[in-house]
């Protein structure tokens, strides 16, 4: 079997839209795949006592984080817009039934390209629709899903357990008794897979 390196991730998180460029390739490459964990970043942020102002509220982080965001874009020659809005727990939700059909990486790619890569409205129903499509779901059979009080109460217990492992934001990764936070950390984890596997 073999060994996972756990990805929490958040479709509202441009860094973690970044982070999965590349690391479903890099953790393959060393013999590890992707565990993915979706959840909630401000509700971490709030079980982990951190109750400051989201990077939002804070004009000039927020404009360090734009420029910041683009040359990593720019590096990973890849789009990154910005999208409507950030109301995308519909969408974390809805990891939770790609899991059930074995096609998350596949999700969580589409899901990122049209949130950052198009930068789409995510409150939009027919976004959500045309993801399920694009995989081959039936899509009223998605939606009823997502909206269903079974799957809310799974990604509460998803997000519930990512709190309990100390996660506080993402993309957070994990592996053995090593965290790491953020998309700039991916060559951390690349030295600490070498390192396992030599």
């Amino acid at each position: 079997m073999k060994k996972k390196l756990m990805f929490y991730f958040d479709m509202m998180s441009p860094f973690s839209y970044l982070a999965h460029v590349k690391l479903p390739d890099m953790v393959k490459k060393y013999g590890y795949e992707l565990q993915y964990h979706p959840m909630d970043i401000p509700r971490a942020k709030k079980a982990a006592g951190n109750y400051g102002p989201s990077n939002l509220e804070i004009p000039p982080k927020i404009k360090a984080l734009k420029t910041d965001l683009m040359r990593w874009a720019d590096r990973y020659a890849v789009p990154l817009n910005f999208p409507k809005n950030l109301k995308v727990q519909p969408w974390n939700v809805g990891a939770l039934y790609a899991k059930k059909k074995g096609q998350l990486k596949e999700y969580v790619d589409e899901g990122y390209r049209r949130i950052w890569g198009e930068g789409c409205d995510p409150t939009e129903q027919s976004e959500l629709e045309g993801l399920a499509s694009t995989l081959g779901w039936n899509t009223d059979e998605f939606i009823q899903y997502i909206n269903s009080p079974d799957a809310i109460k799974n990604f509460e217990q998803s997000c519930t357990e990512a709190e309990n492992n100390g996660v506080f934001g993402a993309p957070i990764m994990m592996l053995d008794e090593q965290v790491w936070w953020g998309n700039d950390r991916l060559m951390f984890i690349e030295e600490y897979l070498q390192q396992k596997t030599t």
